[in-house]
């Protein structure tokens, strides 16, 4: 497989920035669901694909999460177009029959540990929310990931009743290029990496 063209790794990695302020222009829901199509093609560990997404973008979805949102976060996440509540479903080894066809998967996760399948689907559900990351950069949006939530009232407002739990919000939109700040440094390999 060919290296990507320059100008689309600039878009993914090198020009692609963290974005605290939102322009006012809507996403499509079309292009919502293009965006978990791309991101849900990402490996995972024996494709279990635990993540799930809810995207809120009504203005009353947005007043919903409010009140689980650290107050640095509010007013970026309103001002967003939309936010990925992004999940692991706590069961996603119900779903085994359908990702792997074929293979008695499902029984296998039933009996594992629930210490177990807790990392491999929490693993494989951050995994996929850098891959969600990665897709909008692609399709042209802009992302501000977030820590800054309470997961307790995220899950109560809007994951009642399932077997999702949330892990991470990502703010999706256009972002304001006017109102970044200078991209801070990264480590260079000879701190952060080796070769052995």
């Amino acid at each position: 497989m060919p290296s990507l063209d320059p100008h689309a790794i600039e878009q993914l990695f090198t020009h692609a920035r963290t974005f605290q302020s939102w322009l006012d222009q809507p996403i499509d829901d079309a292009l919502l669901q293009r965006l978990y199509e791309l991101a849900c093609q990402g490996p995972t560990s024996s494709n279990t694909s635990p993540m799930r997404v809810v995207f809120v973008k009504s203005a009353a979805a947005k007043e919903k999460l409010r009140p689980a949102l650290n107050a640095t976060n509010v007013d970026k996440t309103m001002q967003a177009a939309a936010t990925a509540i992004v999940a692991v479903d706590t069961e996603f080894w119900q779903q085994m029959p359908t990702l792997m066809p074929g293979r008695d998967l499902k029984g296998r996760f039933e009996q594992l540990a629930p210490e177990l399948k807790t990392r491999m689907s929490t693993q494989s559900a951050n995994l996929e929310a850098a891959y969600l990351i990665l897709a909008a950069r692609a399709l042209g949006l802009d992302c501000g990931p977030m820590g800054g939530f309470d997961p307790a009232k995220v899950d109560e407002a809007f994951l009642a009743g399932t077997s999702w739990k949330s892990v991470l919000l990502i703010n999706l939109g256009y972002g304001d290029r006017a109102k970044l700040a200078p991209r801070n440094p990264r480590l260079p390999f000879a701190q952060a990496a080796r070769i052995e």
